[in-house]
């Protein structure tokens, strides 16, 4: 026999402030960690969006990427210091253009993202995340990215930690707490 109309938003309201407890859980993991990798003074790289050429009052303007803030990579996630989460996108290390014979498209696409980076302002030899796609933690699975590496599954926010493998699921809080700590107090020669 189905839940009738009564059940069944009982049910939508159940799994609505489930929800709710999982996404506060989330919040309180991102706090813990932001906390205490700024605490740890570890290190950051470059948050940035890229800006591809343009002409700009009839004159051409070459790429360059605009600097956003600063991040902690954690595996495939970023976290920056007021605490938002994003996607890890692309990244490229800042490095000033050098004339090259390339024979492969990919690597003159990388060293265009390296010289737009510098173009940007970015000193050399600086860690450049861009294209990073923003998780709000806020609550709703609708607000997260289709396809990203964090979801509600099993009534937890979960991160995919290898996004090959489709499997690789694991609690978002443990998560962070393990990569914070691993970027807090990195190895010996790391």
């Amino acid at each position: 026999m189905s839940d009738g109309p009564g059940e069944a938003s009982a049910h939508a309201a159940g799994d609505a402030a489930f929800a709710d407890e999982a996404f506060a859980e989330a919040r309180a993991a991102v706090a813990a960690a932001t906390a205490r990798l700024a605490a740890a003074g570890a290190r950051r790289e470059v948050l940035a969006a890229y800006e591809p050429p343009r002409r700009r009052l009839g004159l051409p303007r070459a790429a360059r990427m605009r600097r956003l803030g600063e991040v902690w990579r954690l595996g495939s996630l970023l976290l920056d210091g007021d605490g938002r989460l994003y996607a890890v996108g692309r990244v490229v290390r800042a490095e000033a253009p050098a004339r090259r014979s390339v024979t492969a498209n990919a690597v003159a696409e990388q060293r265009a993202y390296r010289a737009a980076a510098v173009k940007g302002g970015i000193p050399a030899g600086e860690t450049v995340d861009f294209d990073a796609v923003p998780i709000p933690l806020d609550g709703g699975t609708a607000a997260l990215p289709a396809g990203g590496p964090v979801a509600l599954r099993d009534g937890r926010v979960m991160v995919r930690w290898n996004p090959s493998d489709p499997g690789a699921w694991t609690p978002l809080a443990g998560y962070l707490a393990e990569r914070a700590e691993l970027l807090a107090q990195p190895a010996p020669g790391t």
